[in-house]
C-alpha cells in the first residue's frame, strides 16, 4: 500500500504538496505557505522504516536538491511545524545526515516571528517570507487555538538540543507559563485564548479538533524527558481528571466516549481526531499511580473499543469524521456533513498503542479490517483517497491522497505489525504526525533500533 501511494504520487505529482488520485495531478493547497513536497517530507520516514530503499532515496535526494524554504506565503505554524519540522528531525535521529538538520533549523527559525504577540501565545498563520503572523479569520475573535500553540513541544526542544539555541524551548516554556496562571473552568482547557491578552475567548471544551494533540504533547513532554519533565506530567494528570470527571460518558448501549463541552453543556459527540485518545490514556497508564494503572487501561480499552464501533457500524467499516451518542443513536454519524472519511489515522493509531501495551489480538485483527476496506473503498488506479460517504459501498471519492495517510495511518498499520522492538515505545515517543523523536536517554544514532 505505501509503495503504490508512494509510486502513483511521484509519478502524478512529485514535488507537489498532495497528489490527486482521481484527475492524476498534484495538488499545492495553502496551509503549508509557498512550500512544496509535504508527502514527501511526511512520508520519508515511513520509506525507511518500510526499508523501501530506492524510494527513500529518491524522497532524501528531493530534499537535498529541491526543498526550497526561501517561500513567500501564509502558512499554518502548527501544521508546518508537525508536518515538515518532525519530518526532518526524525530523519536526522534515524540516519545521521546533516541535511536534516540543518533544514529543520532553518525552517524552525522561520516559524519563530509567530511567537511576536503580548504573550508569547503564537498566532496560528505566519509569512515565512515575511515573519508577519495573524490568526486564523474563523478562530473566534482573533484567537489563538489550543491544540496549535500546544503541539510545538517536542519538536521545539529538539531545535533547542541541535542548535544550541535556548530560544525554541524559552518559547514553548512560555506557553506553559500562562496556561499555568489562567484560570480553567472546572479544571478543563478551552480551545480558544486570545494571544493579546492571554484569556479564553470561548468555553469550548474538546478532546477532538482544537484540543486534541494538547494533551497528548502533555504526556509526550514526560516520556521524551526522560520522565525528568514533571511539570507536563502534572498537567497531563490533571486534564484527564477533568475531562474524566466532565467528559467521559458511557452510552444507553454500553459504550464509553469522550463528549465536547460548550459553556457546560454536553454535546454528545466525538470526532474521529478525539480517537487518538485510547492510545494516549493507554500510554499514560503506565505512568500512572498503581491504583490507578488498571483503571486507566480499561478507560482506554473502552475509548478505542467505541472508535472501533465508529467503523464497525459503518457499510464501508470505515469511520465517520464525527459520530454521536443521541436520540437512540449510537457511534453513528447523523449528519450528512459528518459521514466523509480522509484517510484518518486516529483509530489505527489507537490500535498500534493497544497492541503494543496489552498484546490482546483482537487490536490486529481490527487494524486488518481497516487494512481491508482501505483497499477496497479507497484505492482507486492511481493511489488512495478519501469517500465523502462511509455508510455507502459505492464510494464518491474526494480526489486526495493526504499526506497524513503515508506519514501515519500506513505507518501505524505497519508497526501494529511488526516486533515492538521497531520504533520502540521506550526509546521513541512519536509526534502529532507519528515522526519518530527519540526519548532523551536514547543513543541518536539510534538506527540499529529500525533496521
Amino acid at each position: 500500500m505505501m509503495k503504490f501511494a508512494w509510486d502513483n504520487y511521484k509519478r502524478y505529482a512529485f514535488g507537489k504538496n498532495e497528489l490527486r488520485p482521481l484527475t492524476k495531478n498534484g495538488h499545492i493547497g495553502n496551509m503549508f505557505g509557498g512550500l512544496r513536497g509535504a508527502t514527501i517530507v511526511d512520508a520519508l520516514d515511513t520509506l525507511y522504516i518500510m526499508e523501501l530503499g530506492e524510494e527513500f532515496q529518491e524522497a532524501k535526494s528531493w530534499v537535498e536538491k529541491s526543498f526550497d524554504l526561501n517561500v513567500n506565503g501564509e502558512a499554518s505554524l502548527f501544521e508546518v511545524n508537525i508536518r515538515y519540522v518532525g519530518g526532518l528531525l526524525t530523519m536526522y535521529y534515524l540516519t545521521g545526515e546533516e541535511v536534516f538538520k540543518s533544514k529543520a533549523l532553518e525552517l524552525g527559525e522561520k516559524l519563530l516571528p509567530a511567537f511576536n504577540t503580548p504573550t508569547g501565545i503564537p498566532r496560528g498563520v505566519i509569512n515565512l517570507g515575511s515573519g508577519m503572523s495573524w490568526s486564523w479569520g474563523w478562530a473566534s475573535a482573533g484567537s489563538s487555538i489550543l491544540a496549535e500553540f500546544g503541539t510545538l513541544h517536542l519538536e521545539f526542544l529538539h531545535l533547542t538540543e541541535l542548535s544550541g539555541n535556548p530560544v525554541f524551548t524559552e518559547k514553548v516554556m512560555n506557553i506553559r507559563k500562562v496556561l499555568n496562571r489562567i484560570e480553567k473552568p472546572q479544571g478543563l482547557y478551552p480551545n480558544f485564548l486570545s494571544p493579546v491578552t492571554g484569556n479564553w475567548v470561548q468555553h469550548h471544551v474538546s478532546i477532538g479538533g482544537l484540543g486534541d494533540s494538547f494533551y497528548e504533547y502533555l504526556i509526550k513532554s514526560w516520556l521524551m524527558s526522560d520522565k525528568r519533565d514533571t511539570e507536563a506530567k502534572k498537567m497531563y494528570n490533571d486534564a484527564l481528571e477533568a475531562i474524566e470527571k466532565h467528559l467521559v460518558k458511557k452510552s444507553a448501549g454500553g459504550l464509553t466516549y469522550i463528549a465536547e463541552w460548550r459553556g457546560g453543556i454536553l454535546d454528545h459527540k466525538m470526532g474521529h481526531l478525539a480517537c487518538f485518545s485510547g492510545g494516549m490514556i493507554a500510554l499514560g497508564a503506565e505512568q500512572a499511580a498503581e491504583e490507578k494503572k488498571q483503571h486507566y487501561v480499561d478507560l482506554a480499552a473502552e475509548i478505542t473499543h467505541t472508535c472501533h464501533e465508529s467503523y464497525a457500524r459503518s457499510d464501508t467499516k470505515l469511520g465517520p469524521e464525527a459520530f454521536r451518542f443521541d436520540a437512540g443513536t449510537e457511534a453513528m454519524a447523523t449528519r450528512l456533513s459528518e459521514r466523509y472519511y480522509i484517510l484518518r489515522p486516529e483509530v489505527v493509531e489507537s490500535y498500534m498503542y493497544m497492541w503494543r501495551l496489552t498484546h490482546d489480538p483482537k487490536y490486529r485483527q481490527w487494524g486488518w479490517e481497516v487494512v481491508k476496506a482501505l483497499e477496497k473503498y479507497c484505492r482507486v488506479e492511481a493511489g488512495f483517497s478519501g469517500i465523502r460517504d462511509v455508510y455507502t459501498t459505492t464510494p464518491n471519492h474526494d480526489n486526495m491522497q493526504q499526506s497524513f495517510f503515508l506519514a501515519e495511518t500506513l505507518k501505524y498499520l505497519y508497526l501494529l505489525f511488526c516486533d515492538d522492538d521497531v520504533l520502540s515505545l521506550e526509546d521513541w515517543v512519536f509526534n502529532t504526525e507519528a515522526h519518530p523523536l527519540p526519548v532523551n536517554h536514547t543513543n541518536f544514532k539510534a538506527k540499529a533500533s529500525v533496521q
